[in-house]
C-alpha cells in the first residue's frame, strides 16, 4: 500500500487536472440543476483554480438539466428528443457554471465535442489547440458532448470516456471522476458487507467485482467509470473516483474513493482513438489462426485469415476483428470496401495479385492499423 500513497501524491501535485462529474451530481430528483450543488463543485475547483492549477471540467447534466423545462419526467430514450433536452439544457448549464465562477473572478469556456472529433486527427488537433488556448488564458473550460448533433453512430455515450480522452488529449496529470457513489466497491454499496476498493494496480484487482448500470438521468454507471480509468491509466494518467462531496479531498490526494494507478505503457494517440473514440462501422470474421496472429504476434491481416465480413463500410474505416465465436478481440482500419472483400475471402495475397492485379498485393489490415480489445474484468 505503500506506493499508493506515493503515487497519491501525483494527484496533489498535479498542475493539470480533468474533473468530470454526473448528471446525478447536479440535479434534483425532478431534473432541474441543483444551484447549491453547482456553487459547491465550483467552490472546490475555482480554490485550485485560483492556486494556479489548471482545471478543465468535463460535466454532464445537459440533457437532465433540459427535462424540467421540457416538462419530461425521465431521462428521454429516443434520440431525437435527447437532442431537443440538450439544446435547452446545455444553456442553462453553462449559465449557471458562468455565474459561479464569476462569483471568484474566473471565467468559463463551452467546448462540446462529438467522437467524430476524436476519430479525425484534424478534428483532434483543432480540440486540443483550443483547449489549451483557453487554460493558457486562464479560462475554466467546460466540456460535454454534443448531444444536439451527435447521432448513435458518432456519441461517445458517456462522458467518463470523454474525459478519459480529454484527459489524454491535453497531457493531464491527473482525471478525478466525480460521481454521487463516494468509490468502487466489490458489489452493490447499499447492500450490507460490500467493501471498499481503496486502489486498483491492474485487472487482477477487479475480478469478482460487480459493475453497476446507470442511474436515473445519468447514461453512465460504474462500468463505464472503470472503463474510463482504464482507458486513462493506460495512458499513464491516474484517476481517482469518488463522490461529488468529496471533490476537495480527492483533489488534495488525500485516501479517498479508489485510486487507480497508471500503466507503465504509454499507447500513442492514434491506437488510443482507435480503441476507445471510435466504433466499428462492420465486422471480420477471423479463423483461430488469424486470431492468434494478430493478437499473440501483433502481424497484420491478411484476406487467407478471414472467413466472412458483415457491414457496410469503406476503405479507411474502423472495423472489429471478430474471433470464430463472435468475440471482438481487435478493432482495424481496413484497406478495402466491404463490397470487394467478398471476393478476396481465404485468398493469398500472392494469388490475389496475380488474378486481380497487384493493387491487391496488400493486407486488409495494417498491423499498425491495428489495436488489441482486451475485455473489462468483473462481472
Amino acid at each position: 500500500m505503500n506506493g499508493g500513497v506515493v503515487d497519491r501524491e501525483r494527484v496533489r501535485t498535479a498542475n493539470r487536472l480533468v474533473v468530470k462529474v454526473g448528471s446525478s451530481s447536479l440535479t434534483t430528483p425532478q431534473g432541474m440543476i441543483d444551484g447549491d450543488r453547482v456553487d459547491a463543485l465550483v467552490d472546490v475547483l475555482a480554490a485550485q483554480r485560483n492556486a494556479g492549477r489548471q482545471i478543465v471540467l468535463v460535466s454532464s447534466g445537459a440533457i437532465a438539466a433540459g427535462l424540467g423545462p421540457l416538462g419530461l419526467t425521465a431521462r428521454p430514450r429516443d434520440l431525437a428528443t435527447q437532442q431537443a433536452a440538450a439544446s435547452v439544457g446545455q444553456g442553462v448549464l453553462v449559465a449557471r457554471y458562468t455565474s459561479s465562477f464569476a462569483r471568484y473572478g474566473l471565467r468559463v469556456g463551452q467546448v462540446l465535442l462529438t467522437a467524430d472529433d476524436m476519430m479525425r486527427r484534424s478534428h483532434h488537433r483543432n480540440a486540443q489547440r483550443a483547449l489549451a488556448k483557453l487554460l493558457d488564458l486562464g479560462i475554466v473550460p467546460v466540456v460535454n458532448e454534443n448531444d444536439t448533433v451527435a447521432t448513435d453512430e458518432i456519441r461517445f455515450g458517456d462522458n467518463d470516456r470523454l474525459a478519459a480522452l480529454v484527459a489524454h488529449l491535453i497531457h493531464a496529470d491527473a482525471l478525478i471522476l466525480l460521481s454521487d457513489v463516494d468509490a468502487l466497491y466489490d458489489g452493490d454499496p447499499r447492500r450490507p458487507g460490500a467493501r471498499r476498493i481503496p486502489e486498483v494496480r491492474g485487472p487482477e484487482d477487479l475480478v469478482g467485482v460487480e459493475l453497476g448500470k446507470s442511474g436515473r438521468v445519468g447514461t453512465g454507471g460504474m462500468i463505464t467509470k472503470v472503463q474510463a480509468a482504464r482507458i486513462a491509466t493506460g495512458a499513464g494518467v491516474p484517476v481517482v473516483l469518488t463522490a461529488a462531496a468529496y471533490a476537495a479531498q480527492a483533489l488534495s490526494g488525500a485516501d479517498v474513493g479508489t485510486y487507480f494507478h497508471p500503466q507503465g505503457r504509454h499507447p500513442g494517440t492514434r491506437l488510443l482513438w482507435l480503441a476507445h473514440a471510435t466504433t466499428g462501422r462492420g465486422r471480420l470474421w477471423l479463423d483461430a489462426g488469424a486470431v492468434e496472429a494478430i493478437v499473440t504476434h501483433r502481424k497484420s491481416l491478411l484476406p487467407a485469415g478471414v472467413t466472412a465480413v458483415e457491414g457496410d463500410f469503406s476503405a479507411g474505416d474502423p472495423v472489429d476483428l471478430c474471433g470464430p465465436h463472435g468475440e471482438t478481440v481487435a478493432r482495424g482500419l481496413v484497406n478495402y470496401d466491404a463490397a470487394e472483400i467478398p471476393e478476396l475471402l481465404g485468398r493469398s495475397t500472392r494469388e490475389l495479385a496475380a488474378t486481380l492485379g497487384p493493387e491487391y498485393e496488400r493486407e486488409l489490415v495494417h498491423r499498425d492499423d491495428i489495436v488489441i480489445l482486451e475485455p473489462l474484468t468483473g462481472a
